[in-house]
């Protein structure tokens, strides 16, 4: 019998990696379950958590239902493959109701931001959430805008505050030179927005591959696959698996 199929039927490694792939997409649930509570009425205690409970099911079912239709490549260096399964991710967040990774980064933003009352520290916060999502700089334009901050601050004598509106608008006129320098364009963000997404899906690939052949290199050491050759991760249809 086939490696692949041995493994269909007796790693359990291997079925946990198609779940992982929901639970990617669906690890910031409960924020989003809480962002939406003001609408919702009051509830408390256990009603509360069944609620939120029962939309976190229901999200990650509809999510499963559509990764067990859709073929998934597990070729990270194949751009087709990587399009694909971000197409995939896609339509998973799109029926689950699910954040992108840029509906995220936005949402972790505006909560962390929200009370800030100076521009610095509102540059320091933003900073610190590319910081943590792992997002390069590769422009320099977060430098380039503490610079522009600076001038602006500079001219006023005093820290600049985010309700100071003629202020403000000063230092959006100065940020709206860097963009126009590094060749950003409002227009444009929908396109930097699927690039990050295709970012994203790479590395989720990656991560796949790697668990996936850990898998098979545990059960390899095994007796009865002693003698059973690996097979190429691009070569599995994760389907069979979830």
């Amino acid at each position: 019998m086939a490696f692949s199929s041995r493994l269909l039927s007796k790693s359990k490694q291997i079925q946990f990696c198609g779940s992982q792939i929901t639970f990617q997409q669906i690890h910031a649930i409960p924020a989003r379950c809480f962002a939406k509570q003001a609408d919702r009425p009051a509830l408390k205690g256990d009603e509360m958590l069944k609620g939120i409970f029962i939309e976190v099911k229901n999200k990650f079912e509809t999510a499963m239902g559509i990764l067990r239709k859709e073929k998934i490549t597990i070729d990270p260096e194949d751009p087709a493959a990587v399009a694909q399964y971000a197409k995939v991710m896609k339509t998973v967040r799109e029926k689950a109701d699910l954040f992108s990774e840029s509906q995220r980064i936005q949402f972790t933003i505006q909560s962390r931001t929200q009370d800030i009352p100076d521009a610095r520290s509102y540059l320091l916060t933003l900073k610190e959430i590319r910081i943590k999502r792992g997002l390069t700089d590769e422009l320099g334009a977060e430098a380039m805008m503490f610079d522009a901050l600076e001038k602006v601050e500079k001219e006023l004598k005093k820290p600049l505050m985010r309700n100071d509106k003629k202020g403000m608008a000063v230092l959006m006129a100065e940020f709206d030179k860097i963009n126009k320098k590094l060749g950003i364009r409002k227009e444009d963000l929908p396109k930097y927005e699927e690039q990050l997404e295709l970012k994203i899906a790479k590395a989720q690939l990656q991560e796949l591959k790697k668990d996936t052949l850990e898998a098979m290199e545990t059960q390899k050491k095994r007796e009865e696959f002693k003698d059973e050759e690996m097979v190429n991760p691009k070569s599995l249809d994760i389907r069979n698996f979830i």
